[in-house]
């Protein structure tokens, strides 16, 4: 349950001024937010994969084309050769984390068992990779002024096209254009 004192279940919009590749324009949802640092997945940065070729590496078949054809995403530059599942049902899988009473992160192999064979969650997000925080580093960082948070938003996750979710999220907020807000923080 998402509580005042966590981020868990929110978004991290990326502020112009972090610039660094992979979080330039990122958006990340953040699975897990405490006393121990913050894991989070990026939600809008593409990567070289589809589901069919992650499937196919796994020795699993997909028959179904619009599922091989599914996007992979990069969640972020921590060990990108494990992959992670957001999905809003929570299932019956062998490793998942409930984010809140609404989000799901699963990251064993049969939840993309199911998925290639049409079985899986009926929305999901598949990421290579995290982006991780250590204890206290990520709420610097927002005090830095290098993210804004605001609740994530499934129709963000599953129906805005990956180039758009950065400003998507930003409207959220009520943010017009996020490239034109000032990449510093005033302090009264």
């Amino acid at each position: 349950m998402t509580t005042a004192n966590t981020f868990a279940g929110q978004f991290l919009i990326a502020m112009p001024s972090l610039a660094e590749p992979p979080f330039a324009r990122g958006v990340a949802f953040l699975c897990q937010h405490g006393e121990d640092g913050a894991v989070g997945l990026l939600i809008n940065q593409m990567s070289e994969y589809r589901l069919g070729d992650v499937l196919a590496q796994m020795n699993l078949q997909c028959e179904d084309p619009d599922i091989a054809d599914n996007a992979v995403l990069i969640g972020g530059p921590v060990q990108q050769e494990r992959g992670f599942v957001l999905h809003r049902e929570p299932g019956h899988w062998d490793s998942s984390y409930r984010v809140n009473d609404e989000w799901s992160v699963t990251t064993s192999r049969d939840i993309l068992v199911a998925m290639a064979a049409g079985q899986g969650p009926g929305r999901a997000v598949v990421a290579l990779g995290y982006a991780g925080w250590e204890p206290g580093q990520l709420e610097q960082e927002v005090m830095d002024n290098a993210w804004l948070t605001t609740r994530a938003d499934e129709r963000i996750i599953f129906d805005t096209p990956l180039d758009e979710r950065w400003t998507a999220a930003a409207r959220v907020l009520g943010v017009r254009d996020p490239s034109q807000i000032a990449g510093y923080a005033g302090h009264a």
